[in-house]
């Protein structure tokens, strides 16, 4: 059972107290209620009532909106309810994971490209003043999965790199700037993701390192941040076969092995046991595929806190799956003393921030006129400087850079966009703001500028020669919950890189760092990792020679590949 004296709760009897009689002042309609983690999509007051008081949710999450709409979403739910309500937010980059017109800061790689862990601290702490203006006061990163495997496309850009003792190092950072904001604190995705290329949002991800290797690499990342007192981890529907064979002492088919998000062995053994986790586990959110593929959902639900989950992240639909849960509470799926102790957790970790001493004084709320924090100048200065400090020349071996009107005055800009990405089981695509700044900017500086799409057939390679002085093709293409690798999509034959030899040519990603294997041709390659209005600025800058290029690639980037590094 939790010690809620202890790390990472240090509740005192008062708030020990508080704990211990909600949870026996609760009915069972309001016990279940609290072990989901709703993802609001009725924003009426009505329908926000009607939730907080038929499903008793422990927690919030939500799709960004615009600062009014979410602080008033907030207050309604916190206002319907009868336990203060955790609301999570996403803030990995910055404040851009938050609330609509947030800042984005960095990414986990941008900031090891930075090598600066003043960088994950200022992310986290953007982030969680922008999100707690809103109301929000639960953080679901940093990620702390390591990328060994450079073709996995889902954590590339999410988490910081390969390295454990880095990691650790950044994610610490992360959790000051958290913490600073009175935030709870979160890691993901446990037991980590990053050694293969799939993606759980499709199908179960499998972590198959050795026991041993996996302790000497995530597990000594999970064992260093839980001493360092992270309040809640994030399980993934990530298998570990080695270490749920070795905790089950008895040989498993591999008909047996589990994601961790509805495995005993990983959560309650390996989590809560070997490595001494004290804190809040909550699932990945439940309509990935990852979990689907694993059991039927009946099963799914109550199994997940059985195997030591303490909340369920996101509702697929709320009367049946809530009947699915309180099944396995009456049927004994979840035990009493399971129960209990999940509860235990969930109420611990808002005692810890004070959330029932807030909702006690009327200070729950954060007040509206907070609201001008998001998206404000000084934060936009913090994401220039850390800009900055990450954008990564990772190759000019043609020795292109610096250019500037003097030297390549004609500029052809070729810009590859993505798809779109599937959100909340529907395919968003939405225009990416970066290319009109990207040619106003150029603009600006006094170059020519085409787009590469106003033509339609190659065309004498003379002519190309004679009325162009270089070429710049940034590459914004973002994939999520569709594919589980992503690579340069050329969206017309004439955007293809035939040019590449004929005038001199920057090939720039606007996102992942690891495209120069569809880019092997390049002998100019840039990474910024984030396609940010503050991060397209500072790379035009960058490319004029105005500031030199600051950051450091991962060995990742080369992709297992010699002729990457030509």
């Amino acid at each position: 059972m939790v010690d809620l004296r202890a790390k990472p709760y240090y509740l005192d009897d008062e708030g020990v107290k508080w704990v211990m009689d909600t949870i026996a002042s609760m009915t069972d309609e309001e016990k279940v209620g609290q072990l989901f983690v709703n993802m609001v999509t009725d924003f009426s007051e009505e329908g926000i009532a009607r939730v907080a008081k038929k499903y008793h949710p422990g927690a919030l999450r939500y799709h960004n909106k615009s600062p009014e709409e979410l602080w008033t979403m907030i207050k309604t739910f916190q206002e319907n309810s009868r336990i203060p309500l955790l609301v999570a937010s996403n803030c990995e980059g910055g404040g851009n994971g938050g609330v609509g017109g947030g800042t984005a800061v960095a990414c986990g790689a941008a900031t090891a490209a930075s090598k600066d862990p003043e960088v994950a601290y200022l992310t986290a702490k953007v982030g969680g003043t922008e999100a707690m203006a809103i109301g929000s006061n639960w953080n679901f990163a940093p990620i702390v999965d390591l990328l060994q495997n450079w073709r996995n496309t889902i954590v590339q850009t999410r988490s910081f790199c390969d390295d454990p003792d880095e990691t650790i190092e950044y994610a610490k950072a992360f959790f000051k700037g958290t913490e600073e904001c009175n935030m709870a604190t979160c890691c993901k995705h446990f037991p980590g993701d990053g050694t293969e290329e799939n993606d759980q949002h499709l199908m179960m991800g499998i972590n198959d390192l050795s026991a041993d290797e996996w302790m000497a690499t995530f597990g000594k990342v999970y064992k260093a941040l839980i001493d360092a007192g992270v309040k809640t981890i994030m399980a993934g529907h990530i298998a570990q076969p080695a270490w749920q064979r070795k905790i089950a002492g008895k040989e498993l088919s591999d008909y047996d092995i589990l994601p961790a998000t509805l495995c005993p062995e990983l959560i309650n053994g390996l989590l809560k046991t070997e490595l001494g986790f004290n804190g809040l586990v909550v699932t990945d959110a439940s309509h990935m595929i990852g979990m689907f593929g694993a059991m039927p959902r009946s099963e799914q639900v109550p199994r997940a806190i059985a195997a030591g989950c303490d909340m369920f992240l996101f509702f697929n639909d709320m009367d049946e799956d809530f009947g699915y849960m309180m099944d396995g509470y009456k049927n004994g799926i979840i035990t009493e003393e399971r129960m209990t102790d999940a509860l235990m957790r969930i109420l611990g970790v808002k005692a810890s921030i004070g959330l029932h001493k807030k909702q006690a004084d009327g200070t729950l709320i954060p007040p509206h006129e907070g609201l001008s924090v998001v998206g404000c100048e000084e934060h936009q200065k913090i994401a220039d400087a850390c800009a900055d400090k990450f954008i990564t020349l990772v190759k000019d071996t043609q020795h292109m850079l610096p250019i500037s009107p003097e030297t390549h005055k004609r500029l052809r800009v070729i810009f590859l966009e993505g798809d779109g990405r599937v959100v909340a089981g529907k395919l968003i695509k939405t225009k990416s703001n970066a290319k009109p700044l990207i040619f106003e900017e150029l603009r600006k500086r006094g170059f020519e500028v085409v787009d590469g799409d106003d033509y339609e057939v190659k065309g004498k390679m003379s002519d190309l020669a004679a009325t162009t002085d270089a070429i710049l093709v940034f590459i914004d293409q973002v994939g999520f919950a569709q594919y589980n690798t992503m690579r340069v999509k050329w969206s017309l034959p004439i955007d293809q890189p035939w040019y590449v030899r004929q005038v001199p040519t920057a090939f720039i990603s606007l996102y992942l760092p690891n495209y120069l294997v569809d880019l092997t041709m390049s002998r100019t390659y840039i990474n910024t990792y984030q396609d940010s209005d503050n991060t397209v600025k500072a790379v035009i800058a960058k490319l004029c020679g105005d500031s030199e290029f600051k950051g450091t690639p991962s060995n990742n980037v080369w992709c297992d590949r010699w002729d990457t590094k030509l």
